[in-house]
Formats: structure tokens, sequence, C-alpha cells
């Protein structure tokens, strides 16, 4: 062996023991935990400029870094990334600081009770009349009256108290409503807990029960009454009553004329029960039909089934027969399967579901008494019920100015429907009724105009559930040109209407709805509350001053809140010895002649409550919203206007010629945005025919 050959075999024994060593130390390395240290872990900072060696193996020296840095440039661009993000948050944390600081020091004004009355027992209910003489409230036991000339005060000398006036054991008053039937005469229309509707009226310091309107004496055919109101001026009732599972909606005439003559004639302080002329039904209004096969052949003979043929679209009248029906639903079912519920408990026809009705009275004015053949009536008297099926999309009316019969229709065919894309969920009426206004559940705002029969508006709310009430914000501040047209006595389609909707998760928006693309503006007053306890229960508008709302929130706090800059005006507080009554559904009530707000109390219990029994220590506390400084700015214009509050200024038209006048100004002003309505439509049709036309 040569030399060379030597050093070449020493050299592969050098290289093989190498490698053996090498593997070795992985294996061993391979047998060891990860991330185990001795001591902490030292991560080497990163220098500011170069791009040497030691940056390229840094993540190598820290096994929680997973990924290598950046190269430059993009490493610098980073950095200076990183820190404007930094000073940004810095910037926002110091504003928030700011506020938050400057919030508690600018405390939100708390207002005391004005006043309190002693209640004899607990009340579940307070109405007052119209003329702000007289308060009513609902107890365990019957009725009791309450009369304020000028006011509560804080004097017990002057205080008024509560005077029984119907009595009756094992009857508890849970709701009443309560209108003016003539001059010191009143109308009230009562609810107890076993669903007893009862009608009273209150004349000269004494009440006479008119009538029962469930009354029968099989108790186990009774029906339930789930709502009595009166329409305003008392000359008509309706009763929503409930009986095996379905309800149904009692609309009565009252023969009012004659009980203000039969009043008249009682003496004072007798109260005689079954004296007053009877009350008449005037019609029964039933849940609609489900849809079901047709046998009809042509379309001659469904035309002949409508009868006059002015009312369409209630879909009960059809040439499609069962065998169609049944072959499109199986179609149905067989392409969308796998969209569809397979929970046995959602499988539920919705034609088989109870149907819950809503209903409103409505005052003169649109296209409808003229359409009946009937002249309206004038005065402020009710001339037709509007009202809508839960699960349905149609609002109807049925005309009330009809000529009596001697018995009452038994299926009352509407005098107008109104189609709505989605189901209705909610309902309000303006105070004049000209605007009537829905809850759709896919989120959508519908306001109809009553004398034009036309839809005013539809809007899109971005709700984070669905809605669970509606109501009309009618005192609104109004703008320098409705001021200059109203003084004019002109009508004008550009008025907008605002509306408080709240939703079943606690959020409430205001919506201002207007005709035009461009009148709409929907705000969002509160967010869904993150502690349940915020949760607020009522949310009602507040008519003698100017956007605001009151709120009453589940953990007892009550508040009144602008509907413009959504800050908090006022708070409302109790005294420390009482707290609100049942916070889960409280009873208040917003006096608007004495523009106060009153609200029972209980006693808070305790080893030093005094006062026990079944009054549980109730008082009636009152707050005088007159009087008070934190809500002056919102008060300003309610004396000039109060007879004519925005909303109500639009009079109601009385003949053909003026509803035909009324309606082609209104088709004159809005021509430019139907235009611009139709070309917009027509762009989006072409475009989605393109999009059709390129998919196949």
């Amino acid at each position: 062996m040569t030399v060379g050959s030597k050093q070449q075999s020493k050299g592969r024994r050098c290289c093989h023991d190498d490698a053996t060593q090498l593997t070795g130390r992985k294996c061993v390395a391979s047998r060891m935990p990860v991330y185990i240290r001795k001591g902490p872990a030292d991560i080497p900072e990163a220098p500011d400029s170069g791009h040497g060696d030691d940056e390229e193996e840094l993540f190598l020296s820290d096994p929680d870094q997973l990924q290598d840095q950046l190269p430059q440039p993009f490493r610098m661009i980073d950095k200076v990334l990183d820190r404007l993000v930094d000073r940004a948050w810095d910037f926002i944390s110091q504003r928030e600081t700011v506020r938050v600081t400057e919030q508690a020091i600018q405390t939100i004004p708390i207002m005391q009770v004005s006043g309190h009355v002693k209640l004899p027992v607990r009340t579940n209910c307070v109405a007052c009349s119209e003329d702000g003489r007289y308060i009513f409230l609902g107890h365990p036991h019957g009725l009791s009256v309450m009369a304020q000339p000028q006011g509560i005060t804080t004097s017990s000398s002057s205080s008024p108290y509560c005077v029984p006036v119907w009595q009756e054991d094992q009857v508890e008053i849970t709701s009443l409503h309560i209108t003016c039937l003539g001059e010191m005469v009143y109308l009230l229309a009562s609810l107890d807990d076993m669903g007893v509707a009862r009608l009273f009226a209150y004349y000269s310091e004494t009440s006479h029960l008119i009538k029962v309107m469930n009354e029968t004496d099989d108790l186990n055919q009774r029906s339930v009454c789930v709502k009595f109101e009166l329409s305003r001026g008392g000359d008509y009732g309706a009763a929503t009553i409930s009986c095996n599972g379905c309800q149904c909606l009692e609309v009565y005439r009252f023969p009012k004329d004659s009980w203000l003559k039969e009043l008249s004639q009682h003496a004072p302080g007798v109260g005689d029960t079954g004296k007053l002329s009877p009350v008449a039904m005037l019609m029964k209004i039933k849940p609609p039909k489900p849809h079901t096969g047709s046998t009809m052949k042509s379309p001659f003979e469904v035309l002949q089934k409508t009868e006059d043929g002015n009312v369409i679209g209630s879909g009960q009248n059809h040439l499609i027969s069962s065998r169609q029906w049944e072959d499109q639903d199986a179609v149905f079912k067989s392409v969308y399967r796998k969209y569809m519920v397979t929970n046995p408990s959602n499988t539920t026809d919705p034609e088989d579901r109870p149907s819950c009705v809503t209903s409103h009275f409505l005052l003169p004015g649109g296209l409808f008494p003229v359409l009946g053949g009937v002249k309206p009536q004038t005065g402020g008297v009710a001339v037709a019920v509007c009202l809508w099926w839960s699960g349905r999309h149609n609002l109807l009316q049925y005309l009330l100015c009809k000529a009596p019969r001697d018995k009452p229709d038994p299926e009352p065919k509407p005098d107008a429907l109104w189609p709505n894309a989605q189901e209705i969920l909610c309902s309000a009426v303006s105070s004049c009724t000209r605007h009537i206004t829905l809850g759709l559940v896919t989120g959508l705002v519908t306001v109809w105009d009553r004398h034009l029969g036309l839809p005013l508006s539809v809007v899109s709310v971005e709700a984070d559930s669905v809605f669970s009430s509606i109501i009309f914000v009618d005192y609104w501040p109004s703008t320098a040109t409705e001021d200059a047209l109203h003084s004019q006595g002109l009508n004008h389609s550009s008025t907008q209407v605002h509306l408080l909707v709240t939703c079943k998760s606690g959020a409430c928006h205001r919506v201002d709805a207007g005709r035009g693309l461009d009148s709409h503006n929907v705000t969002q007053l509160s967010e869904r509350p993150s502690d349940p306890g915020c949760f607020p229960v009522v949310t009602a508008a507040v008519p003698f001053l100017q956007r605001l709302a009151l709120i009453m929130q589940r953990n007892g706090k009550i508040l009144l809140q602008d509907m413009v800059d959504r800050r908090v005006v006022c708070c409302f507080s109790l005294p420390d010895t009482h707290l609100l009554a049942n916070p889960w559904n409280p009873v208040f009530l917003l006096d608007p002649t004495q523009q106060s707000l009153l609200i029972p109390g209980d006693q808070r219990p305790g080893p030093d409550s005094g006062e026990e029994g079944e009054d549980r220590g109730s008082r009636l506390f009152v707050f005088r919203l007159r009087d008070a400084a934190a809500v002056k700015p919102y008060r300003h214009e309610y004396v000039g206007r109060a007879s004519s509050p925005q909303g109500q200024s639009g009079t109601g038209t009385s003949n053909l010629e003026e509803t035909c006048n009324l309606y082609f100004q209104q088709r004159v002003q809005s021509v430019e945005e139907r235009n611009k309505v139709m070309t917009e439509t027509w762009n989006q049709l072409q475009e989605h025919a393109a999009m059709v036309l390129l998919q196949n």
C-alpha cells in the first residue's frame, strides 16, 4: 500500500467517524423534548439597520418565533406601520379617557318626585281621561277614581285620594281604556285576569256597569277576552275574543246619544245595572280561511265569487286546483330538500298555527268611505277599523258607517285590502289616523297614506333581531318649509313621519320616512344591552315633549332620551323607601294635560317596614315635567301647537273630487322622483339579465 492510499484510507475513516458522531448527536437530539430550557429565553433584539447573517438565523435562536423577519425594505415598512398604529391607538385611548372623565363630571340630572298619593291596594293599571280631570286605577277588587283639578302636590291637605267606584270580590282588573262620552261623562272598558270584559259609564261621581261583553252561564263555554278597546268619542268598541285556540274580533256599536239622555236622568250616587240601552254587535270578524284547491273552471266564475270586484288580493278566489297545489308543493320540496329544516318540532304548517289579531280604529279621511257609497261621518267619529292577522301579509279594512242590520253579518267582507311583501309583526296608527305603519318580518318598515291609499315610504332597518313594537312620534319639531306651507293651508308630500322601532334584542331605532328616496333616515338609538338588567321593557314617545322617549329598564331605571343626539336628558328617582312595582312589566301613565309622569311604587321589603298588608305600602308617585328645568328646551313650542301637533295638520277629504285633486297634486309633485326610480329599476333589470346570459 502506498503512502497516498494510506492517507486516503485514513481520510475515509475520519469522515466515517465524523459522520457517525454527527448521526449519533442527531439521534440524541431527536429524542430530547422540545422547548425545555434551564433558564429564561434569551431572544436577541433585532438591529435597527443592516442585514447581517445573524438576522437570517434569528428565528433559530428563539423556538417560539415560527417565521423569519421580513427582508428589507418590507421590514422597515412594517416597522413604520406598527409605530403609526401604536400612536393612533394611544391617541384613541387618550380621547376615550377624556370622554369618560367629562361624562363623569357632567352628571345626568336626576328628577325627584313632585308628589305622591297613597293607594288603598296594589295597582295593576292606570289610565287618565282625555280632558285630564280624572285618573282611573284598576285594583285586585275593582276600580278606583282620583280627581286632579289642579294637579298633584306634595302637600297632604291638597293631595287627591282614591275613591272606590266599583268593587267585586275575586275580580282583579288588569287593563283599562277610557274615552270621553260627553261633557263630564266617561266610558270605561275594563279587562280582568280571567279574561272577562266589562263596559262602564262614569257620570256624576257614579259608575254604571253597562254590560259584561263575554258573559255566559256555562263557564266551560265562556270565551276569553284578550283585548278590549274603545274608539275616540265612544261610538264603537272592539273586543278580541279567544276561544278554542282561535281569535276573532267583535266590533260593537254603542247607542251614545241614548246613554247620555239616560245618564242625565239618573240620580247622583245611584249606579243601576242594566238600566241603559243595550249594546249591539256590528260585526264579528274571523281569521281568514286557509288556502285550498279551487273547483272553479274560468276567470268569470272567480269574478262572480268576488261579488262587486272592488276588493281583490286576499288569495281566497283563484283557479289553482288541489292537484296543481300538491304537484307544486312536491316539486318545491324535491328541489329545495337540502335547505329545508328537518326538525320535527318545526314541521307545523303556518296555516295551522293560531292566528292573533291586531286592530286600530280609523278617523274620517281617505278613499274608503267614498268607495263604500256611504256619506262619511264628521266630528271625529271613527269610520273604519283596520286589522291584520299574525303570519299574514295583508292589512284589511272594514267600514263602520254601514246601514244597521237586525243581525250581524256572519262573514263580513273587507272593504279594502293592502298587500305587503312579508309577514306583519307589529303596527301603529298616527294620532290623526292618516298614516298606518307596519313592521315586517325581514326588517322592512312600510308607511301607508290613507288619503291616497298608497305607500308613503318603505324603509329597510338593519336590525339584529325581529321587531317587537313600533310607534309614531307625532310631536316632532317641524322645518321652516313645513311651517310656511302649513300657515298657508297647503298640503305637501315631502312631510316626514317619525317612528320609534324596538327590536326583541333590546335595540332601538328611529326611522324618518317620507316620500322619495332622499327622505329616508334610520338612526340607531341604542344597541343590544350587554347587561340583562339594562334591557328596555318600555319604550314610549312623550306626547307633550318634542323628540323625547321614555325608557324603563328591567333594573328599575327610568330615563328620558333625546331621539336626535341619543343622549340621556334626565333620570327619575323614586324615594329610597319605595321601588318600582313589577319592573319587568311596569305600570306608568303619561298625562298630556297635566304634563306629568305617574308611576306606582311599592314599599321596599325590610324589617323596618311599617306598612304591611295587601297594599304593600303602595304609592302613586308623580313627576311634573312642566316644572322641570332639564326638559325645558323640549317644550318651548308645545303651548302654541298643542291643538295641532305634527301629523294632525292634514284634514281628511270629504268627497271624491277632493280626494282625486289631492291624488293628482301628489303625483305632479313626485313625477321627477318616480322617473328616477323607474330609470334605476330598468338599469337593475338589464344588469340582472346580462348576468343570467353570462351564466348560461
